[in-house]
């Protein structure tokens, strides 16, 4: 049955379907293949786009950027706005509205991913928040396409760590929407709560997905396809660092922990930025504060021919530009 996505949102992989999802993974690879042939496909010639953010970015910004300028169309990048200051956001959405073909949303509340998309009248896209990460997963699983030679609904991915961020959030949902096998291993205190456990496994009944979460390590790592994990404090709980370095130190993803999947062809994936070193503010001051020169992997795994972060990284762009091909091009 043919796919068309014109005029909708992607606030959370929730909204679309396995076939919807499948669809955007083969355009992205349709429009990656074509960018590295040179093919300038202007599928978004005339079209303007606007970019809010409330919280930091490097790879979701400039992947936005260049998929809206490789494919003809124009940006705006908004951080200062009176948006929710001295304007209601229901009222800048009706303004963006007006101005723009699309609106991408990077903050920390879904209810404002939300709102927008309600009231802006054109298509929505959630860059991040504190509960969902769509356009990451959707890099991820076309990574996953590119390396591993199964379909994604024979691929065991276990994440490694803090299992209710929204990293591991947007992660299950993703892999209950496509029919993966998803463990998430980590502390009781950092499991998923039992609403969205409930919700996933229903889809999962339907999909035929696999959804589980556990505190051990073994036998859950035997077997895995991809090794995930994330920072062990997101934007906004920088208090928390010591209680979860205490928490997830056994989780972090080492060597040993790759060697122990019993698989010669796991990949590791990591949405980045990632502390696998001191090379970074925070890492050398964590370094200095607790003793420890990584976090929740290790420079040699980071570093290792398991180690697909850099396509992942790069694969943002060519999925971000998919979903504001498929939503708004021409």
């Amino acid at each position: 049955m043919p796919v068309n996505l014109r005029g909708r949102h992607l606030l959370t992989l929730k909204d679309l379907s396995t076939e919807e999802i499948q669809y955007l993974l083969d355009l992205s690879l349709d429009l990656k293949q074509k960018k590295r042939a040179g093919i300038r496909t202007k599928l978004l010639d005339g079209k303007n786009v606007v970019l809010i953010f409330d919280k930091a970015s490097t790879r979701t910004r400039c992947a936005f950027e260049v998929a809206v300028y490789d494919e003809g169309g124009h940006v705006t990048f908004l951080s200062n706005s009176q948006m929710g200051k001295k304007e209601s956001l229901e009222d800048t959405a009706r303004v963006l509205g007006r101005y723009y073909d699309g609106i991408e949303y990077r903050g920390f509340s879904q209810d404002t991913a939300e709102l927008l998309a309600r009231h802006a009248g054109v298509p929505v896209w959630n860059g991040l928040t504190d509960t969902d990460h769509p356009t990451q997963i959707l890099a991820d699983f076309m990574t996953v396409r590119e390396h591993i030679r199964k379909p994604l609904e024979q691929v065991k991915l276990v994440f490694m760590g803090d299992t209710r961020n929204n990293m591991a959030n947007a992660m299950m949902i993703g892999a209950a929407k496509t029919g993966m096998h998803y463990l998430g291993v980590g502390p009781k205190e950092l499991h998923p709560a039992d609403g969205i456990m409930r919700e996933m496994r229903a889809i999962a009944e339907e999909t035929g997905a696999v959804i589980e979460c556990t505190e051990k390590i073994e036998p859950a790592i035997a077997d895995a396809d991809v090794v995930y994990t994330d920072v062990w404090v997101s934007m906004g709980e920088e208090s928390q660092f010591e209680k979860r370095i205490k928490l997830l130190s056994p989780y972090q993803v080492t060597m040993d922990l790759i060697k122990r999947t019993g698989n010669s062809e796991v990949i590791f994936m990591h949405c980045l930025p990632a502390f696998h070193d001191t090379e970074t503010e925070i890492g050398a001051e964590i370094a200095a504060k607790f003793g420890i020169t990584e976090m929740e992997v290790t420079d040699e795994v980071f570093r290792s021919k398991y180690s697909k972060v850099f396509d992942e990284a790069e694969n943002r762009m060519h999925t971000i530009k998919a979903v504001m091909v498929a939503t708004i091009g021409s």
